[in-house]
């Protein structure tokens, strides 16, 4: 996995629509014409791919990469096309946490053989179980950047006997190496945790994240009104390549994330959700507000629809007087 100075970009093939068993031959054929395939354990697989300067390092769930992706693919393979970087996506084939002998062993080994010295920078990305795992991980590489999103500190039941979500796996050990994220994140340059505060339990996961000893070291950043699932809303955003490239170059900070996010503001599934909450709150000024706001940028019937359902209730009021 050595840097090169001529990147170049892959062109990658629609696994999207196959059967898991064709599925996974289709990465591993990948990993075999354009990069590495290594299958860790049953559960782990890598897939490296790309040959830039910087790292990108990746924790995906099979299952979400065959739901949600477009073309079937891992999103580190999609991101690093764009970036022109080396990406090294860790997969796990059903949801571990990459809590695992074999993974710890092989972080163990780059580490050992000073890989991630050879690149200019690294990134570790990831959302929900894959965020827990880059905070975790990211130990193996001091100075990296981290991207988690919605992401779970610990699933030990000591310190999060409150959150009911995941009892299959308070069996495992989050104890061991690489276990408490929080703790294991605290080697990076900078972390960034994107939550939504509106989801009780995702809030209270990214509130483990807060480092005292050193508040400019992470950044969590509340994403309000994003829905229950923060990483799709991301992704449909399109800012995600951009913030993956400010931070494989050390640049990726709250200011400037903040003005990534902006992109909400034109967004139509994140106006119909604000829309949706403002109406629940019947809130007849701020519903003006909003609507009118997003009117004079751009055309949604629904905002429209919002402003009429306003002006028919106060002139209903008015003849009532």
């Amino acid at each position: 996995m050595m840097p090169n100075e001529t990147p170049q970009a892959p062109t990658l093939p629609d696994l999207s629509d196959l059967n898991r068993q064709d599925w996974e031959i289709g990465l591993r054929d990948l990993g075999a014409e354009l990069g590495e395939y290594i299958e860790i354990d049953a559960d782990h697989h890598v897939l490296q791919l790309g040959r830039g300067d910087r790292l990108l390092v990746t924790f995906e769930a099979a299952a979400d990469i065959r739901n949600n992706q477009d073309l079937g693919l891992p999103q580190g393979l999609v991101l690093a096309r764009e970036l022109d970087a080396t990406v090294l996506v860790v997969l796990c084939m059903r949801p571990t946490w990459f809590r695992a002998a074999a993974v710890y062993a092989f972080f163990d080994a780059l580490t050992d053989e000073g890989v991630f010295d050879d690149y200019e920078h690294v990134c570790f990305f990831g959302a929900g179980l894959g965020g827990y795992a880059a905070a975790a991980f990211s130990v193996a590489a001091p100075g990296a950047d981290v991207i988690a999103i919605s992401p779970q500190a610990t699933l030990d039941p000591r310190l999060t006997e409150w959150d009911p979500r995941f009892v299959g796996m308070r069996r495992r050990s989050f104890n061991d190496r690489y276990g408490y994220a929080p703790a294991m994140a605290e080697a990076a340059r900078h972390v960034l945790v994107l939550y939504n505060p509106d989801e009780e339990l995702e809030a209270m996961h990214a509130a483990l994240f807060a480092r005292p000893s050193d508040p400019a070291g992470i950044t969590r950043f509340r994403c309000r009104h994003m829905g229950r699932d923060l990483p799709s809303m991301l992704a449909d955003l399109r800012i995600l390549p951009r913030m993956v490239r400010l931070a494989l170059h050390a640049e990726l900070d709250l200011p400037a994330f903040a003005r990534l996010y902006r992109e909400r503001r034109n967004h139509a599934p994140y106006l119909r959700t604000l829309l949706a909450e403002t109406e629940e709150l019947d809130r007849p000024k701020l519903i003006t507000w909003l609507a009118g706001s997003v009117l004079t940028r751009k055309q949604m019937p629904v905002m429209r629809r919002a402003l009429e359902r306003v002006a028919a209730r106060a002139d209903s009021a008015s003849a009532a007087q």
